[in-house]
């Protein structure tokens, strides 16, 4: 599910691909929060999303035999989102070689208030999916992971 509900001043950068999720049960820690392991599923979601969006699904991941795997997360957790709040996840691809890299940003808001829950930026590398290894993006991938914001 992906929409643009607010306008660009609200969101770090132009044109999001936005997600909505309903924090859940299963999603609060022992704080009474959102675990920071949730975050990363619902990056990934956005993530997955927003690939789907741009030509590039899991199927056809699968198919050609090529992925593009997480290298690396920072994550700022900047407020708490609790049972029963409804998120927006937007995300952006920010950079992307075109060869091997592809680098992701992610923000987190409350979805009545607009309040920035989480802000993050992921690394990713194009794997080969039988070996593993890094491998060249084929030309879907770079095709479809441009730069989408500054």
């Amino acid at each position: 599910m992906s929409d643009n509900p607010s306008p660009r001043a609200s969101w770090d950068f132009d044109a999001p691909h936005v997600v909505t999720l309903e924090v859940i049960p299963a999603d609060i820690d022992a704080y009474e929060h959102v675990n920071n392991s949730v975050y990363l599923a619902w990056f990934d979601r956005a993530a997955w999303s927003h690939s789907a969006a741009l030509g590039v699904t899991l199927e056809q991941c699968v198919a050609i035999r090529r992925g593009m795997a997480a290298h690396r997360t920072e994550i700022d957790y900047l407020r708490a989102a609790v049972v029963g709040d409804r998120v927006l996840v937007a995300t952006w691809i920010v950079n992307s070689d075109g060869k091997l890299r592809v680098e992701r940003r992610f923000q987190v808001k409350r979805a009545p208030d607009g309040e920035t829950l989480a802000r993050a930026r992921t690394e990713y590398v194009c794997i080969s999916l039988d070996s593993g290894r890094a491998a060249r993006m084929p030309e879907v991938f770079s095709r479809a992971y441009v730069t989408s914001a500054p």
